[in-house]
């Protein structure tokens, strides 16, 4: 199934969480490069399914990443090390995504590390409802350590030169465009096809949607 617009991708996203039966909290993954347009994306779902009456956790990846110190110990610009050294896995599994599924407690923490001070954190436990949604953006989802924890599954393409140039207009208030595209073209993009060839998330997901366009996204329903 392909369309192109965005109201009605986000429309069929909702739909998709929807039609998943399960007895806790569904699990959504929305994976992708960095400025693949997930956050963005994980926001508007999340306000249309709480206009339905689900209760919805964000989360995101940045929030399980390791201090600063494990995570740029092969080098700052080591794009294995973005990809072996950055993300918590065990603790992303242990606080949230095994509380919210089958057999766990539904109490959870959304966040183990703060990025802006590279500290520890330990924030209060929720509860989630039975029929909460946890939406989670972030790269590398389907990996491993990960691809049997979501109860749906959304990976957000955009070609990866694209990603740089929305990279730069992102941050160009805290990063000058020579420092942004060093950290994409040496670290992010080679890790994230380091990803693409070992983990091969398309081939695990239940949704890719192309957001070259984000005004016109497309998107195909995948067969797993």
């Amino acid at each position: 199934m392909e369309q192109g617009h965005r109201d009605e991708l986000i429309r069929h996203l909702a739909e998709a969480v929807g039609s998943v039966t399960v007895a806790h909290p569904t699990r959504v993954a929305v994976d992708g490069p960095p400025a693949a347009g997930k956050t963005t994306l994980a926001d508007e779902l999340a306000v249309v399914l709480r206009g339905q009456g689900r209760e919805v956790v964000r989360a995101t990846i940045d929030d399980f990443l390791f201090p600063r110190a494990r995570r740029y110990r092969r080098g700052e610009y080591s794009a294995e090390g973005c990809y072996v050294d950055a993300h918590d896995h065990g603790s992303l599994n242990r606080v949230l995504l095994d509380p919210l599924g089958p057999g766990g407690d539904r109490r959870f923490r959304t966040a183990v590390y703060d990025h802006g001070t590279d500290t520890v954190l330990s924030p209060p436990v929720g509860t989630a409802p039975a029929d909460a949604v946890l939406i989670l953006d972030g790269v590398f989802l389907m990996r491993p350590e990960l691809v049997d924890r979501w109860d749906l599954s959304i990976f957000v393409s955009t070609a990866l030169d694209t990603t740089v140039d929305r990279a730069v207009i992102r941050e160009r208030r805290v990063s000058s465009r020579a420092d942004v595209e060093r950290r994409w073209r040496e670290r992010y993009l080679p890790a994230q096809r380091l990803y693409l060839a070992t983990a091969r998330p398309t081939d695990h997901v239940d949704i890719v949607v192309r957001n070259d366009d984000p005004r016109r996204p497309v998107w195909e329903s995948r067969a797993r």
